[in-house]
């Protein structure tokens, strides 16, 4: 009865510190990770790190120095070699080691067996950077960071650049206009498009830059922000006007790139290979951020003259994606759906957007127009996302690359309250006065009135 007593007495602390711990590991994996994953996965990765590496494929045979001391010194077999390993340096969401490639050894001989290497070490997931020849960092994530997105507190900031997102690998998604000036961003309806799109304008609003919004909802989406942008279309009427004013800022911005440096006046805009930023600082007009919202409400036509409106909206946006990166011209387009049953012109729209991040879709063809072009098997991820996790999304470019990114929740209050304490930096651009929005009044908000007690008399 006392050894049943004593048991109880120890199992009782025992079992209730492993249900804390799978608590935290449910409901705080960070936490978690800090106080009982860290050290439990450095010791699995020190004790196991040459057989984990033989069993994957990942050691090469010894030099003949190394086998001839072996064999002069010892009677040991001589073992195959795993690349030499740096120290280990523990991040808040995982470990970093960094190898030395072994000769024969290549990068995607570790990428092909990350896999492999994330199910030795017990973790969520491992990636493979190459830092130089010769040289790789693996990265192993110890928890799926994307459930409970929190943005690192070291991101990258500066011009034109919003971390925007966090990648499956814990690094910032960065979203920046200078490397990539255009992109295209697809999302159906409660797939956290907007949210993104939210992200975005509160990043770019204290910067030195000019906002400008085509939103065919009557501005539902873009209107909140409205103290911060320079101009705002509701509706497709609106829209093919401000597009042609667009254009010809830009081709004014070409003018004052060839009376900088030379060039003669009838110089073709194709041409010329500089951009604003040769420009000196007092004489470079400011960058220009274009945000099309719902892009296929520019694409519907109903009558024949939509029709001639459309195709003239059209050609003046793939004018600014051809041109408008050299003027200090950024799109960001969005939209639900997007295809080349749109009509005329969107695949040429959309070769020309360098950028492309698609949330959960309706269909795999919108995927496909995304991503397809750029990264085939990008498309049965997208495809994948579930609708229970919104702010999940697919980001790539035309060089090839992908991963998976998730949006942090940003109220819409919020939002627009940056929006308003920014509202300062709109700047001066004569040709978008006609279309600044009107930014509606706040109203005061007055203190309840104070009713003083009264003495009581007789």
């Amino acid at each position: 009865m006392s050894d049943l007593t004593t048991l109880l007495e120890v199992g009782g602390p025992v079992a209730a510190l492993g249900g804390g711990a799978a608590y935290a590991r449910a409901k705080h994996p960070a936490a978690y990770w800090s106080t009982v994953g860290l050290p439990v996965s450095t010791v699995r990765l020190l004790s196991s790190y040459g057989s984990v590496m033989e069993a994957c494929g990942l050691t090469v045979a010894p030099s003949r120095l190394r086998v001839l001391a072996v064999k002069a010194m010892t009677q040991r077999e001589v073992r195959p070699v795993p690349p030499r390993r740096g120290l280990i340096r523990p991040t808040t969401t995982g470990l970093r080691i960094r190898l030395r490639l072994a000769p024969g050894q290549e990068p995607a001989d570790f990428a092909a067996s990350a896999e492999r290497l994330r199910h030795a070490w017990g973790v969520h997931a491992v990636y493979v950077t190459t830092v130089k020849p010769g040289v790789v960092d693996l990265r192993l994530v110890g928890y799926d960071v994307l459930r409970r997105v929190r943005m690192p507190r070291k991101a990258a900031h500066g011009p034109l650049k919003v971390p925007v997102a966090l990648r499956e690998d814990a690094t910032p998604f960065v979203r920046d206009y200078r490397t990539i000036p255009h992109q295209l961003t697809l999302g159906a309806t409660l797939s956290g498009k907007s949210m993104y799109l939210r992200h975005l304008v509160a990043g770019l609003a204290p910067q030195s830059v000019a906002l400008v919004g085509i939103d065919c909802k009557r501005g539902v989406e873009l209107a909140p922000f409205a103290p911060r942008l320079s101009a705002l279309a509701t509706d497709p009427e609106q829209a093919a006007e401000l597009l042609p004013v667009l254009v010809n800022e830009m081709e004014g911005r070409y003018d004052l790139i060839k009376a900088r440096q030379g060039i003669a006046p009838g110089t073709p805009d194709e041409e010329i290979t500089s951009d604003i930023w040769g420009l000196p600082e007092h004489e470079r007009p400011v960058p220009v951020v274009l945000f099309v919202d719902e892009v296929a409400e520019l694409f519907l036509v109903a009558t024949k003259k939509d029709e001639e409106r459309r195709d003239e909206m059209v050609t003046q946006l793939i004018r600014l994606a051809q041109l408008g990166r050299a003027a200090g011209i950024y799109l960001e387009v969005c939209g639900q759906r997007f295809g080349a049953e749109l009509g005329k012109g969107a695949t040429m729209l959309r070769a020309q957007l360098t950028g492309r991040v698609c949330h959960r879709v309706n269909d795999e063809a919108s995927a496909k127009m995304a991503l397809g072009d750029i990264a085939p098997e990008a498309v049965q991820a997208a495809c994948s996302i579930a609708p229970e996790r919104p702010g999940l999304a697919v980001a790539g470019d035309t060089s090839g690359g992908w991963s998976r990114i998730r949006t942090p929740y940003l109220s819409l209050g919020d939002a627009a309250e940056t929006c308003r304490e920014s509202a300062h930096l709109v700047p001066n651009l004569p040709a978008l006065k006609p279309f600044r929005p009107e930014v509606p009044v706040r109203p005061v908000e007055t203190a309840a009135p104070v009713f003083l007690p009264r003495p009581v008399t007789d």
